[in-house]
């Protein structure tokens, strides 16, 4: 089968992410490696924090979306990379036993004038818990390479 090219991503196409189901433990796993706050470590200090209970750091949130992202479409796209993140905002906790999904939408695609055969597409991500809350959402540009370089950039 072949990958999606930068031809085939088109302004408010939808991309499903998830679902996604969140445990204590990974969320311990991740605390204790990358983001060893008590609220990401213990049930007990998550409680008492305006968290709510055992909740993810964002930047766990953000690695799951990442993986859902990577899930859904991008590990079937021919992907350069990305230039960076416009912006990522964690909404709500992501605590555990929540279960997450949400979509990746196309808002605009464009070619590189400084990488011929390379394509800049632009997405919001928008990822929701099982009771449809939005707890992280996110925009970024991805460079896809281009399925015919000399049509898509003329």
């Amino acid at each position: 089968m072949a990958k999606l090219t930068y031809e085939d991503f088109q302004s408010g196409q939808v991309f499903p992410l998830g679902p996604k189901h969140v445990t204590a433990e990974e969320i311990i796993e991740f605390a204790r490696e990358f983001d060893p706050q008590p609220m990401h470590l213990d049930e007990a200090a998550g409680r008492a924090s305006i968290l709510g209970g055992l909740a993810a750091s964002g930047w766990h949130t953000s690695a799951m979306f990442m993986r859902m992202m990577t899930d859904s479409y991008l590990l079937n796209t021919e992907s350069e990379g990305a230039p960076g993140i416009d912006f990522m905002d964690w909404k709500k906790p992501v605590l555990a036993g929540d279960t997450l999904s949400g979509r990746s939408i196309v808002l605009e695609s464009r070619a590189m004038r400084s990488r011929p055969g390379i394509g800049i597409v632009k997405f919001r991500h928008e990822v929701e818990n099982q009771r449809g809350e939005l707890v992280c959402l996110g925009e970024n540009s991805t460079m896809v390479r281009m399925r015919m370089p000399m049509e898509a950039s003329a």
